[in-house]
């Protein structure tokens, strides 16, 4: 499954936790080790640009956090990043340079690269988001099954079974989620694709498309 690799999804200029992307084929293979990584990085950042906020709790001196924002741990927020009012950042997260985690939103085990948006309402967790994914207001990462089975990536007749009972959604670079989207256990969007609202999404979307609804993808032109 080609799409799905790391290689295939994400520029790992574009975030802090680079050489920790580079050791997996999969980017969903990263989420069970991902808390022991970021208190491993945070011990290395540099204290004239981070600042240490409680026990494996580390800030960028430039980034904005609203003083109601909850900062779980363990947790690395980059320069310039943006942490508005009521966020809920739960823990084992890393937030890029320059992203933008809003007004009640929920944030776990997740890798958030460079330049993400999740402004308004939005949950994700057990998620990796590539440079420049936005998710619109209301949209969502669903990260358990219901029948609570471990999590299958398909595309088409191909299948991976991951092993995971949580898996929210593996977003590539560039990849635009409409408001109020539902993004199934063991969805992966592949870059430069756009999700029309009120999408339920599941399986593998492929680069460069537009997801209209189930069955219905077409390339953009």
């Amino acid at each position: 499954m080609l799409a799905c690799r790391i290689e295939n999804l994400y520029d790992l200029k574009e975030t802090i936790a680079e050489t920790y992307m580079e050791t997996a084929e999969y980017p969903w293979e990263l989420l069970d080790g991902l808390s022991d990584y970021i208190i491993k990085l945070g011990e290395t950042l540099d204290p004239e640009r981070f600042e240490k906020r409680g026990e494996h709790v580390w800030i960028a001196k430039t980034a904005k956090v609203a003083p109601t924002a909850f900062l779980g741990s363990p947790l690395i927020i980059d320069e310039d990043a943006e942490v508005r009012h009521c966020a809920f950042i739960r823990g084992s997260a890393i937030v890029g340079k320059n992203a933008v985690v809003g007004n009640s939103v929920e944030l776990k085990n997740v890798i958030l690269f460079n330049s993400v948006q999740v402004p308004h309402y939005n949950y994700v967790g057990d998620s990796i988001l590539g440079y420049k994914a936005h998710m619109g207001a209301g949209s969502i990462t669903s990260n358990v099954k219901s029948d609570k089975t471990l999590v299958v990536v398909k595309d088409g007749q191909e299948e991976i079974a991951t092993g995971r009972k949580k898996f929210g959604a593996m977003l590539g670079d560039h990849v635009e989620v409409g408001c109020n989207s539902v993004l199934n256990p063991g969805t992966v969007i592949c870059p430069g694709t756009s999700i029309y609202p009120l999408s339920s999404v599941r399986g593998v979307v492929p680069a460069g498309s537009i997801y209209k609804g189930q069955g219905n993808v077409v390339k953009r032109v």
